[in-house]
């Protein structure tokens, strides 16, 4: 799965403030997200998020 730094995923399941949006901080072995409503920052196993991914929301499509 191509997530880059910068990426905005949509989680399948929310955060416990109730927002499902994480901005990517850091990726590779692990991800250091963030939650875009309380600020929280989460770090986890790539496996685990990429399975938890639902869309990747990017601001230009297509960009390298």
């Amino acid at each position: 799965m191509d997530v880059r730094v910068g990426d905005l995923l949509e989680m399948k399941k929310p955060h416990p403030c109730g927002c499902k949006q994480f901005l990517v901080m850091r990726a590779g072995m692990d991800f250091k997200i963030q939650c875009q409503r309380c600020g929280h920052l989460v770090e986890a196993p790539r496996l685990k998020v990429e399975k938890n991914i639902r869309r990747i929301l990017r601001d230009q499509p297509g960009q390298p």
